[in-house]
């Protein structure tokens, strides 16, 4: 694996590892949004003026690094003493922006040296620590007053690494440099993720101590060496200066900083003393301060992101469960029944083409009604697994199993259209264009959680998935808003009806591409909603449905003519029969087949 080595002229640094075909964005500030493009990732140089915010983007191909600088990097990029907009570095070249220096490298196992052994290794715990003696108390609790909002303030990881060197060396005084390291993927690797130096000279940790502090003994380790782990070639054990005697490595606990380490090192002649006679337990004990309230600090964070990410898809009702003792196990992917909810915005295009003066303005609106989508949504137990463009994928039934699972969708589709419809009566709502299509299906799917802990996603598959879409775009050809399968309605009656919920059964069809008919129905608003059908009309069409199912189409008609006007829900059937002459064709089995999604 190759390495990049970024270098300051006061001591900063850190070490990046590269992937092969991932871009990483260079800047003092770069901007990357991971969630549009998750392959591009940033590397912030923040102590460099001269670097611009985003500077030069990096691409290594397993081979070589290229180097492009980009329009917004005002300074150029030098290498081999010449100016450049773009280059190829190998292994062991560097190029110059600013004041830093970055170094192309191979393993980090090539750059230090375990030649020589500490002459001394002692190990403690977080007890053992407590009880150790508090040297300038005053001084380092003030230093740790800041660590809170030096987490919370950090836009990301190299960043927040950068401004706990920086505490380390305030908190003590005793240390020439510090850094932060973490775990690599192999036995014996770990990454530099920011270090400075007091004297401005590089620093090369000791790997043996840092693998001793983070895997085998898992708390803090000191180490002390005669002469500075030299051994005569200019190699050290960790290399600042010869000067250099004695180090310590403090694992930070917590499931957000999983491998991390404060590393500190410093001189014991520079304190008149022999190395075994440096008491440094005042100084680790400060340093796991540091890491105890970082690691707390962190995992706090990441719950609450955890709990941000799901409040997205589920209801405040499912929360606790998720988040609880058992949220892995609840998250994990099954097959189960489900009750799928597709939800499209009509009338998106006509607006886009009346708003593009203003598209921030249609881009609210549009944001807006996929607030009254989730909401409903929530509101009725539901979770959305996905926004594709202007339209909702909601589903009952996953991660708690819900009896009730097509009553509640379809009270969130009823919730839905009606939000809309109220919308469209009130002058000046940000609504008032929009309307809604939606298609409601249940049967076996498989629900889960793909991806890590930190970026995931919820997400369903299965042919009911499909069918849901399908309903959804039929319900402009048979012009009604609302449209659900046989299943859901079977669901919904042995469910009974606690809340006035209202069905009218509206066809028989084979969806187009389909290969099984569907009986579909739709809902409807209570009765005391402006322009809905009563319940004597529904028993009508009711009647004309049976009479078309069975070949009596003249009867439909005259049936048919006796629902309001108004109702465009019987138009697809008064179409269907006018086309055939009101006569039902030989072997009619009662099933329309549509003929386009």
């Amino acid at each position: 694996m190759s390495r990049l080595k970024v270098e300051g002229t006061h001591g900063e640094g850190f070490e990046r590892a590269l992937t092969a075909d991932r871009t990483v964005r260079l800047g003092r500030a770069p901007r990357v949004d991971r969630d549009a493009d998750p392959s591009v990732e940033a590397l912030a140089v923040p102590w460099d003026s001269q670097v611009s915010r985003n500077h030069a983007e990096l691409r290594w191909d397993g081979h070589r690094l290229q180097v492009r600088r980009l329009p917004s990097g005002r300074n150029k990029i030098f290498h081999g003493g010449e100016e450049h907009d773009e280059l190829w570095l190998e292994i062991g070249g560097h190029f110059v922006v600013g004041s830093t220096r970055f170094v192309l490298s191979g393993d980090p196992g090539e750059l230090e040296s375990e030649s020589r052994s500490p002459v001394d290794v002692v190990s403690y715990t977080v007890e053992e620590l407590k009880a150790a003696p508090y040297r300038d108390a005053d001084t380092r609790l003030e230093v740790l007053a800041d660590l809170p909002s030096l987490i919370r303030g950090a836009d990301d990881d190299g960043e927040l690494c950068g401004r706990l060197v920086d505490l380390l060396l305030a908190g003590v005084p005793a240390a020439e440099a510090a850094a932060v390291v973490e775990l690599g993927d192999g036995a014996e690797g770990f990454e530099l993720r920011s270090w400075r130096s007091r004297s401005g000279v590089s620093l090369r940790p000791s790997r043996r101590l840092i693998i001793d502090a983070l895997r085998h003994r898992r708390h803090s380790v000191r180490n002390l060496w005669a002469d500075g782990g030299g051994d005569g070639a200019g190699g050290f054990d960790y290399t600042l200066c010869e000067s250099l005697d004695w180090a310590f490595c403090t694992p930070v606990p917590g499931d957000a900083c999983g491998g991390w380490g404060l590393y500190v090192a410093g001189c014991s002649a520079r304190a008149s003393v022999a190395p075994q006679a440096v008491d440094l337990r005042p100084d680790m004990r400060f340093a796991e301060l540091v890491a105890q309230i970082l690691g707390a600090l962190r995992d706090t964070q990441r719950l609450q992101r955890h709990q941000s990410t799901l409040s997205r898809f589920f209801s405040p009702a499912a929360l606790p469960v998720l988040i609880g003792a058992g949220a892995e196990e609840a998250l994990r992917p099954r097959q189960t029944q489900l009750t799928v909810l597709f939800c499209d915005l009509r009338g998106f295009s006509r607006e886009s083409e009346r708003s593009k003066g203003d598209l921030l303005d249609l881009l609210r609106r549009v944001s807006r009604a996929l607030d009254v989508m989730t909401d409903a949504i929530h509101e009725h137990r539901g979770v959305v697994a996905d926004f594709q463009g202007d339209a909702a994928l909601a589903f009952w039934g996953w991660p708690l199993e819900d009896d009730g699972a097509a009553l509640a969708a379809c009270r969130a589709a009823l919730d839905i259209r009606l939000r809309f419809e109220r919308a469209s009566r009130t002058p000046g709502d940000p609504l008032a264009n929009f309307r809604c299509g939606i298609g409601i299906a249940s049967g076996e799917a498989v629900a889960g959680r793909l991806g890590s802990a930190a970026r995931f996603k919820i997400d369903i598959f299965g042919p009911v998935v499909n069918l849901a879409s399908r309903l959804e775009g039929i319900t402009k050809q048979l012009r009604v808003p609302i449209l659900m399968d046989g299943t859901t309605a079977e669901d919904v009656a042995r469910g009974g009806d606690d809340g006035g919920l209202r069905l009218r059964r509206l066809a028989r069809l084979r969806p187009f591409g389909m290969d099984e008919a569907v009986t579909v129905s739709e809902v409807l608003p209570p009765v005391d909603e402006p322009g809905t059908l009563s319940e004597e009309d529904v028993a009508r069409y009711g009647a004309a449905l049976d009479a078309f199912l069975e070949g009596r189409w003249n009867d439909a008609y005259t049936e048919l003519h006796r629902v309001p006007p108004w109702d465009q829900g019987k138009d697809f059937l008064l179409s269907h029969i006018l086309r055939n002459q009101r006569r039902a064709p030989a072997g009619w089995d009662g099933v329309i087949d549509m003929t386009s999604k």
